[in-house]
Protein backbone atom coordinates (compact mmCIF):
# COMPACT_ATOMS: atom_id res chain seq x y z
CA UNK A 1 0.00 0.00 0.00
CA UNK A 2 1.49 3.50 -1.03
CA UNK A 3 2.09 6.07 1.90
CA UNK A 4 -0.73 8.21 0.22
CA UNK A 5 -3.71 5.39 0.36
CA UNK A 6 -2.21 4.70 4.08
CA UNK A 7 -2.65 8.09 5.13
CA UNK A 8 -6.40 8.05 3.34
CA UNK A 9 -6.83 5.17 5.62
CA UNK A 10 -5.83 6.60 8.55
CA UNK A 11 -7.79 9.77 8.09
CA UNK A 12 -11.31 8.20 7.20
CA UNK A 13 -10.96 6.42 10.92
CA UNK A 14 -9.53 9.89 12.84
CA UNK A 15 -12.51 11.65 12.41
CA UNK A 16 -16.36 12.60 14.07
CA UNK A 17 -19.75 13.36 12.73
CA UNK A 18 -19.75 16.95 11.12
CA UNK A 19 -21.44 19.47 13.51
CA UNK A 20 -25.16 19.98 12.79
CA UNK A 21 -24.68 23.47 11.73
CA UNK A 22 -22.25 22.83 9.01
CA UNK A 23 -24.42 19.75 7.48
CA UNK A 24 -27.14 20.21 5.16
CA UNK A 25 -29.54 16.61 4.66
CA UNK A 26 -30.26 16.10 0.88
CA UNK A 27 -32.24 13.28 -1.15
CA UNK A 28 -30.59 9.69 -2.06
CA UNK A 29 -28.59 10.01 1.29
CA UNK A 30 -26.27 13.01 -0.11
CA UNK A 31 -25.03 15.55 2.63
CA UNK A 32 -24.12 19.28 1.90
CA UNK A 33 -21.11 20.45 3.62
CA UNK A 34 -21.22 24.10 4.89
CA UNK A 35 -17.73 24.52 5.81
CA UNK A 36 -16.71 26.29 3.12
CA UNK A 37 -17.71 28.40 0.23
CA UNK A 38 -17.54 25.41 -2.08
CA UNK A 39 -20.60 23.75 -0.63
CA UNK A 40 -19.93 20.58 -1.66
CA UNK A 41 -23.14 18.28 -2.64
CA UNK A 42 -21.34 14.99 -1.60
CA UNK A 43 -22.75 11.67 -2.64
CA UNK A 44 -22.12 8.70 0.01
CA UNK A 45 -18.41 6.83 0.00
CA UNK A 46 -17.01 10.14 -1.67
CA UNK A 47 -15.15 13.63 -0.60
CA UNK A 48 -15.68 17.34 -1.02
CA UNK A 49 -13.30 19.44 -2.30
CA UNK A 50 -11.14 19.39 0.47
CA UNK A 51 -10.63 15.46 0.46
CA UNK A 52 -10.85 15.37 4.42
CA UNK A 53 -14.39 16.48 4.57
CA UNK A 54 -16.46 12.84 3.29
CA UNK A 55 -20.10 11.32 3.28
CA UNK A 56 -20.43 7.91 5.27
CA UNK A 57 -23.71 6.20 4.89
CA UNK A 58 -25.26 9.61 4.75
CA UNK A 59 -23.22 11.34 7.64
CA UNK A 60 -21.11 13.98 7.00
CA UNK A 61 -17.68 12.99 8.71
CA UNK A 62 -15.30 16.26 9.57
CA UNK A 63 -11.36 15.69 10.68
CA UNK A 64 -10.62 15.12 14.42
CA UNK A 65 -8.43 13.80 16.76
CA UNK A 66 -5.20 14.59 15.58
CA UNK A 67 -2.11 18.06 14.67
CA UNK A 68 0.11 17.52 11.85
CA UNK A 69 1.89 21.19 12.84
CA UNK A 70 1.90 21.74 16.49
CA UNK A 71 4.15 24.43 17.89
CA UNK A 72 4.76 27.80 20.05
CA UNK A 73 4.86 30.36 17.66
CA UNK A 74 5.49 34.11 17.81
CA UNK A 75 2.10 35.76 17.45
CA UNK A 76 3.78 37.98 15.04
CA UNK A 77 4.32 34.85 12.42
CA UNK A 78 0.75 34.62 12.35
CA UNK A 79 0.60 37.35 11.26
CA UNK A 80 -1.53 39.59 14.22
CA UNK A 81 0.31 42.42 14.90
CA UNK A 82 -2.58 44.31 16.76
CA UNK A 83 -3.78 41.02 19.18
CA UNK A 84 -1.08 40.09 21.93
CA UNK A 85 2.14 41.67 20.55
CA UNK A 86 5.50 40.43 21.82
CA UNK A 87 3.78 37.07 22.78
CA UNK A 88 3.09 33.40 21.91
CA UNK A 89 0.40 31.31 20.61
CA UNK A 90 0.20 27.79 20.46
CA UNK A 91 -0.57 26.78 16.64
CA UNK A 92 -1.55 23.90 15.62
CA UNK A 93 -2.58 22.74 11.70
CA UNK A 94 -4.23 19.56 10.93
CA UNK A 95 -4.23 18.38 6.81
CA UNK A 96 -6.22 19.23 4.04
CA UNK A 97 -7.50 22.49 2.39
CA UNK A 98 -10.17 23.98 0.14
CA UNK A 99 -7.81 25.67 -2.04
CA UNK A 100 -4.91 24.26 -4.06
CA UNK A 101 -2.58 27.57 -5.16
CA UNK A 102 0.09 26.37 -6.80
CA UNK A 103 2.57 28.69 -4.23
CA UNK A 104 1.64 27.40 -1.26
CA UNK A 105 4.13 27.24 1.46
CA UNK A 106 2.54 24.75 3.59
CA UNK A 107 1.44 22.36 0.59
CA UNK A 108 2.85 18.96 2.43
CA UNK A 109 0.00 19.15 4.85
CA UNK A 110 -2.21 21.38 3.13
CA UNK A 111 -2.38 19.11 -0.18
CA UNK A 112 -2.61 15.67 1.21
CA UNK A 113 -5.10 13.45 -0.57
CA UNK A 114 -4.84 15.48 -3.90
CA UNK A 115 -0.99 15.24 -4.43
CA UNK A 116 1.31 12.16 -3.98
CA UNK A 117 4.22 13.99 -2.69
CA UNK A 118 2.20 15.30 -0.07
CA UNK A 119 2.49 13.12 2.94
CA UNK A 120 2.37 14.44 6.46
CA UNK A 121 2.52 12.22 9.58
CA UNK A 122 -0.49 12.70 12.06
CA UNK A 123 -0.18 13.09 15.94
CA UNK A 124 -3.00 11.95 17.64
CA UNK A 125 -3.86 14.00 20.48
CA UNK A 126 -7.32 15.36 22.49
CA UNK A 127 -8.53 19.01 23.23
CA UNK A 128 -7.55 18.03 26.34
CA UNK A 129 -3.98 17.89 25.89
CA UNK A 130 -3.50 20.58 23.43
CA UNK A 131 -5.18 23.18 26.04
CA UNK A 132 -3.26 21.95 28.58
CA UNK A 133 -0.08 22.64 26.52
CA UNK A 134 -1.11 25.55 26.12
CA UNK A 135 -1.67 26.23 29.70
CA UNK A 136 1.37 25.20 30.80
CA UNK A 137 3.48 27.21 28.15
CA UNK A 138 1.24 29.85 29.45
CA UNK A 139 0.39 31.74 26.16
CA UNK A 140 -2.74 33.68 25.88
CA UNK A 141 -3.89 32.52 22.70
CA UNK A 142 -4.61 29.44 20.48
CA UNK A 143 -4.71 29.17 16.64
CA UNK A 144 -5.69 27.18 14.47
CA UNK A 145 -3.35 27.32 11.10
CA UNK A 146 -0.80 25.58 8.27
CA UNK A 147 -3.80 24.14 6.80
CA UNK A 148 -7.16 25.59 6.05
CA UNK A 149 -9.39 26.16 9.76
CA UNK A 150 -12.28 26.41 7.83
CA UNK A 151 -12.69 22.70 7.39
CA UNK A 152 -11.91 21.19 10.78
CA UNK A 153 -13.82 23.93 12.05
CA UNK A 154 -15.83 21.32 14.19
CA UNK A 155 -12.95 19.84 15.90
CA UNK A 156 -11.48 23.55 16.29
CA UNK A 157 -14.42 24.24 18.36
CA UNK A 158 -13.89 21.41 20.79
CA UNK A 159 -10.58 22.85 21.63
CA UNK A 160 -11.40 26.01 21.56
CA UNK A 161 -14.38 25.78 24.46
CA UNK A 162 -11.87 24.06 26.79
CA UNK A 163 -8.92 27.19 25.72
CA UNK A 164 -11.59 29.89 26.50
CA UNK A 165 -12.58 28.09 30.04
CA UNK A 166 -9.21 29.00 30.53
CA UNK A 167 -9.11 32.35 29.61
CA UNK A 168 -7.25 32.16 26.46
CA UNK A 169 -8.21 33.94 23.41
CA UNK A 170 -8.59 31.69 19.76
CA UNK A 171 -8.12 32.68 16.22
CA UNK A 172 -8.37 30.86 12.95
CA UNK A 173 -5.29 31.66 9.81
CA UNK A 174 -7.36 31.15 7.16
CA UNK A 175 -8.16 31.62 3.46
CA UNK A 176 -11.29 33.43 3.78
CA UNK A 177 -13.16 31.00 1.73
CA UNK A 178 -15.87 30.91 4.32
CA UNK A 179 -19.82 30.87 4.76
CA UNK A 180 -22.23 32.50 6.64
CA UNK A 181 -23.07 28.89 8.70
CA UNK A 182 -19.73 28.38 9.51
CA UNK A 183 -18.96 32.16 10.91
CA UNK A 184 -21.32 31.53 12.67
CA UNK A 185 -20.66 28.46 14.02
CA UNK A 186 -16.99 29.42 14.99
CA UNK A 187 -17.65 32.87 16.54
CA UNK A 188 -19.02 31.88 19.95
CA UNK A 189 -14.70 30.57 20.42
CA UNK A 190 -12.87 32.03 17.80
CA UNK A 191 -11.91 35.63 18.58
CA UNK A 192 -9.31 36.61 15.83
CA UNK A 193 -9.35 35.87 12.25
CA UNK A 194 -6.71 36.45 9.64
CA UNK A 195 -7.76 36.21 6.31
CA UNK A 196 -5.84 35.92 3.15
CA UNK A 197 -6.51 38.19 0.47
CA UNK A 198 -4.69 36.96 -2.40
CA UNK A 199 -5.67 39.61 -5.46
CA UNK A 200 -8.22 41.18 -6.83
CA UNK A 201 -9.08 39.31 -10.10
CA UNK A 202 -11.57 36.64 -9.56
CA UNK A 203 -10.07 34.61 -13.06
CA UNK A 204 -6.81 33.98 -11.28
CA UNK A 205 -8.17 32.95 -8.03
CA UNK A 206 -10.68 30.53 -9.61
CA UNK A 207 -7.29 28.93 -10.80
CA UNK A 208 -6.48 28.97 -6.83
CA UNK A 209 -10.28 27.09 -6.55
CA UNK A 210 -12.03 29.84 -5.04
CA UNK A 211 -14.30 32.68 -6.21
CA UNK A 212 -13.01 36.20 -5.31
CA UNK A 213 -16.37 37.57 -4.05
CA UNK A 214 -16.90 34.97 -1.66
CA UNK A 215 -13.52 35.95 0.38
CA UNK A 216 -15.03 39.43 0.27
CA UNK A 217 -17.65 38.90 1.66
CA UNK A 218 -16.12 36.65 4.08
CA UNK A 219 -14.36 39.79 5.21
CA UNK A 220 -17.21 42.37 5.48
CA UNK A 221 -19.26 39.21 7.29
CA UNK A 222 -16.49 38.93 9.70
CA UNK A 223 -15.84 42.37 10.31
CA UNK A 224 -20.04 43.29 11.03
CA UNK A 225 -19.29 40.28 12.97
CA UNK A 226 -17.12 41.58 15.58
CA UNK A 227 -14.18 39.84 14.94
CA UNK A 228 -10.93 40.72 15.05
CA UNK A 229 -9.62 40.94 11.71
CA UNK A 230 -6.46 41.52 10.03
CA UNK A 231 -5.80 40.70 5.84
CA UNK A 232 -2.73 39.58 4.52
CA UNK A 233 -1.68 39.91 1.01
CA UNK A 234 1.26 37.88 -0.29
CA UNK A 235 2.77 40.06 -3.40
CA UNK A 236 3.52 37.72 -5.85
CA UNK A 237 5.61 39.23 -8.78
CA UNK A 238 3.60 38.83 -12.26
CA UNK A 239 0.88 37.56 -10.55
CA UNK A 240 -0.85 40.20 -8.34
CA UNK A 241 1.93 43.07 -8.02
CA UNK A 242 0.33 45.78 -10.71
CA UNK A 243 -0.61 48.99 -9.25
CA UNK A 244 -4.06 48.22 -10.26
CA UNK A 245 -4.39 45.30 -8.18
CA UNK A 246 -2.92 46.20 -5.01
CA UNK A 247 -4.77 49.71 -4.98
CA UNK A 248 -8.35 47.59 -5.46
CA UNK A 249 -7.08 45.61 -2.56
CA UNK A 250 -6.36 48.31 -0.78
CA UNK A 251 -9.61 50.41 -1.74
CA UNK A 252 -12.09 47.43 -0.61
CA UNK A 253 -10.28 47.07 2.63
CA UNK A 254 -10.84 50.85 3.49
CA UNK A 255 -14.14 50.81 2.18
CA UNK A 256 -14.91 47.91 5.08
CA UNK A 257 -12.81 49.64 7.74
CA UNK A 258 -9.35 51.91 8.17
CA UNK A 259 -8.87 50.20 11.19
CA UNK A 260 -8.13 46.80 9.41
CA UNK A 261 -4.48 45.66 9.58
CA UNK A 262 -3.53 45.31 5.93
CA UNK A 263 0.17 43.01 5.67
CA UNK A 264 1.76 43.08 2.07
CA UNK A 265 4.23 40.00 2.44
CA UNK A 266 6.92 38.78 0.54
CA UNK A 267 6.90 35.57 -1.93
CA UNK A 268 9.71 33.45 -2.58
CA UNK A 269 9.17 30.26 -4.69
CA UNK A 270 7.86 27.25 -3.65
CA UNK A 271 5.43 24.33 -4.87
CA UNK A 272 4.75 24.32 -8.09
CA UNK A 273 5.39 28.39 -8.23
CA UNK A 274 9.41 28.16 -9.11
CA UNK A 275 9.61 30.78 -12.06
CA UNK A 276 8.63 34.28 -10.44
CA UNK A 277 11.43 35.70 -8.55
CA UNK A 278 11.44 36.40 -4.66
CA UNK A 279 9.53 39.87 -4.00
CA UNK A 280 11.61 42.47 -3.99
CA UNK A 281 11.75 45.14 -0.76
CA UNK A 282 11.02 47.61 -3.29
CA UNK A 283 7.67 45.99 -4.16
CA UNK A 284 6.40 45.92 -0.49
CA UNK A 285 7.15 49.24 -0.11
CA UNK A 286 5.29 50.46 -3.04
CA UNK A 287 2.36 48.58 -1.59
CA UNK A 288 2.31 50.09 1.74
CA UNK A 289 2.35 53.52 0.60
CA UNK A 290 -0.85 52.45 -1.72
CA UNK A 291 -2.16 51.12 1.33
CA UNK A 292 -1.89 54.32 3.18
CA UNK A 293 -2.87 56.14 0.02
CA UNK A 294 -5.97 54.53 0.05
CA UNK A 295 -6.84 55.55 4.02
CA UNK A 296 -5.61 52.27 5.65
CA UNK A 297 -4.71 53.50 9.22
CA UNK A 298 -1.94 50.28 9.83
CA UNK A 299 -0.05 48.60 6.55
CA UNK A 300 2.68 46.18 7.10
CA UNK A 301 5.46 45.32 5.14
CA UNK A 302 6.61 41.06 5.93
CA UNK A 303 8.64 38.76 5.58
CA UNK A 304 11.82 40.58 4.66
CA UNK A 305 12.54 41.88 8.31
CA UNK A 306 14.45 44.87 8.53
CA UNK A 307 14.53 45.14 4.77
CA UNK A 308 12.12 47.70 4.18
CA UNK A 309 12.46 50.17 6.50
CA UNK A 310 10.05 51.48 9.73
CA UNK A 311 7.36 49.59 7.90
CA UNK A 312 7.06 46.76 10.05
CA UNK A 313 6.60 48.87 13.11
CA UNK A 314 3.29 50.47 15.06
CA UNK A 315 2.84 53.82 14.50
CA UNK A 316 -0.40 55.88 16.34
CA UNK A 317 -2.15 57.45 12.84
CA UNK A 318 -3.07 60.66 14.86
CA UNK A 319 0.40 61.97 16.66
CA UNK A 320 2.53 59.48 14.23
CA UNK A 321 5.10 58.26 17.41
CA UNK A 322 6.08 55.04 17.24
CA UNK A 323 4.34 52.35 19.46
CA UNK A 324 5.62 48.98 18.60
CA UNK A 325 8.69 48.56 16.91
CA UNK A 326 9.30 44.87 14.80
CA UNK A 327 11.70 43.56 13.37
CA UNK A 328 10.39 40.60 11.85
CA UNK A 329 8.52 38.43 14.62
CA UNK A 330 10.78 40.62 17.25
CA UNK A 331 9.03 42.73 18.93
CA UNK A 332 11.89 45.22 20.10
CA UNK A 333 9.57 47.55 21.81
CA UNK A 334 6.32 47.79 22.78
CA UNK A 335 4.76 50.85 24.30
CA UNK A 336 1.05 49.92 24.24
CA UNK A 337 -0.25 49.65 27.64
CA UNK A 338 -4.04 49.23 26.60
CA UNK A 339 -6.24 50.32 23.57
CA UNK A 340 -5.44 54.35 22.76
CA UNK A 341 -1.61 55.71 22.26
CA UNK A 342 -0.19 56.62 25.69
CA UNK A 343 0.71 59.66 23.63
CA UNK A 344 -2.56 60.98 22.58
CA UNK A 345 -4.83 59.09 24.18
CA UNK A 346 -6.51 58.24 20.02
CA UNK A 347 -8.36 54.47 19.97
CA UNK A 348 -6.00 52.32 18.21
CA UNK A 349 -7.88 48.86 16.93
CA UNK A 350 -6.97 45.51 18.32
CA UNK A 351 -6.92 42.90 21.12
CA UNK A 352 -4.61 44.59 23.64
CA UNK A 353 -3.52 43.72 27.16
CA UNK A 354 -3.78 46.10 29.76
CA UNK A 355 -0.28 45.00 31.29
CA UNK A 356 1.49 43.48 27.99
CA UNK A 357 5.62 43.03 27.37
CA UNK A 358 7.67 45.22 26.62
CA UNK A 359 9.13 43.30 24.32
CA UNK A 360 9.42 39.83 22.78
CA UNK A 361 10.92 37.41 26.05
CA UNK A 362 12.39 34.65 23.43
CA UNK A 363 14.56 34.63 20.08
CA UNK A 364 11.29 35.09 18.24
CA UNK A 365 11.57 31.98 16.68
CA UNK A 366 9.06 29.15 16.82
CA UNK A 367 9.63 26.23 19.15
CA UNK A 368 8.45 22.83 19.17
CA UNK A 369 5.72 21.56 21.69
CA UNK A 370 5.79 17.65 22.33
CA UNK A 371 2.79 16.27 24.27
CA UNK A 372 1.91 12.47 24.81
CA UNK A 373 0.13 11.30 21.62
CA UNK A 374 -3.18 9.01 22.02
CA UNK A 375 -4.02 5.78 20.32
CA UNK A 376 -4.75 5.94 16.98
CA UNK A 377 -8.98 5.52 16.15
Amino acid sequence: MSASMRLKEILEQSTMLATPELTAREKDNRVRCLACAHRCSILPGRSGVCRVRFNKDGDLRAPAGYVAGLQIDPIEKKPFYHAFPACDALSFGMLGCDLHCSYCQNWISSQVLRDDRAVARPTFVDPERLVAAAVEHKVPAMVSTYNEPLITADWAAQIFKLAKAEGITCGFVSNGNATPEVLEYIRPYVDLYKIDLKGFDDRKYRKLGAVLESVLETIKLAKQMGFWVEVVTLVVPEFNDSDDELKSIAGFIAEVSVDIPWHVTAFHPDYKMSDPPRTPASTLIRAHDIGKAAGLRHVYAGNLAGGVGNRESTYCPSCEKLLIKRRGFIVEENRMKSSACPFCEEPIAGVWQEDPPTCTGGMGIPLPVTIPESPCG
